[in-house]
């Protein structure tokens, strides 16, 4: 079913988005709360400055060197998902989605945008639903997060694509209305109350495998997550050997070995 975009979110300027308090459905934001957005829409306005993190350590094997890396605090990359659960909107209706329900299970590609109606964003969300299916073949769950209610994603779940709306997505939106989810992923802005593009690859043990943090006015690669994805998968697979810089699916690997690794130079 197709509506048109609540009436509880107004723009007195390029720069400002309203709420204020409406009907019902209208009512999925505090009411008279200003976010103020930069004319740009570029995030950050100054630099962000990351916390010094612990010697990072590997993991060996008995036989071999392992190039699975088994990270400190930063970067999330290495480390045990943040785990959560939180209200999500799926198939038209509420449900509770908690992530650790999917260890041993599936792999995950969990993904942070700053705001529902807005523009960058349903290119991104719609993007991944329509290619649902081929991350299914994979063995993943995709999950979108941002710090809207769950009434704003029914409403734009609710308005139809043609409209600036989602229509059904095959996967679920998650509210971090107490943006929770975004600072224990390291995507939250804090003076500006949004989280930045992020996108993380969960293996099946729970371990974040991969993250890419785009600034807000830059969308995100469907294909260059499914790439990604496949190349952690095979690695996963084949763990003597690992992918070179844009690897694919049926092209050759290489041999992490100073003799061995010649086998794949001598034959590029």
């Amino acid at each position: 079913m197709a509506c048109a975009a609540p009436s509880a979110i107004h723009s007195s300027s390029p720069a400002t988005f309203l709420c204020k308090s409406a009907k019902p459905m209208a009512s999925m934001l505090p009411s008279s709360q200003t976010l103020t957005i930069p004319r740009s829409f570029n995030g950050l306005r100054r630099p962000f400055h990351c916390r010094s993190s612990r010697p990072i350590s590997s993991r060996r094997s008995s036989s071999r060197r392992s190039f699975i890396v088994n990270a400190s605090e930063l970067p999330l990359v290495g480390n045990v998902a943040p785990d959560f659960e939180a209200e999500a909107v799926f198939d038209q209706e509420f449900i509770k989605v908690k992530l650790s329900e999917y260890i041993g299970k599936k792999y995950v590609i969990l993904f942070f945008y700053p705001l529902d109606f807005t523009f960058v964003c349903p290119t991104e969300i719609t993007a991944f639903s329509d290619r649902y299916s081929d991350f299914e073949k994979l063995n993943t769950e995709i999950l979108g997060v941002s710090i809207d209610s769950v009434f704003s994603h029914l409403a734009w779940v609710q308005t139809d694509r043609k409209s600036g709306g989602l229509g059904d997505l095959k996967y679920p939106l998650i509210s971090d209305v107490t943006k929770s989810i975004s600072k224990s992923y390291d995507v939250l802005i804090p003076d500006q109350g949004v989280a930045l593009r992020g996108l993380f690859i969960i293996d099946k043990e729970g371990i974040i495998q991969h993250s890419t943090i785009n600034n807000l006015a830059i969308g995100r690669s469907v294909d260059e997550t499914m790439r990604t994805l496949q190349a952690l998968q095979y690695v996963q697979e084949n763990p003597d050997e690992v992918c070179p810089a844009g690897w694919k699916p049926g092209e050759k690997s290489m041999k992490p070995d100073p003799k061995l690794s010649k086998e794949y130079f001598a034959a590029i």
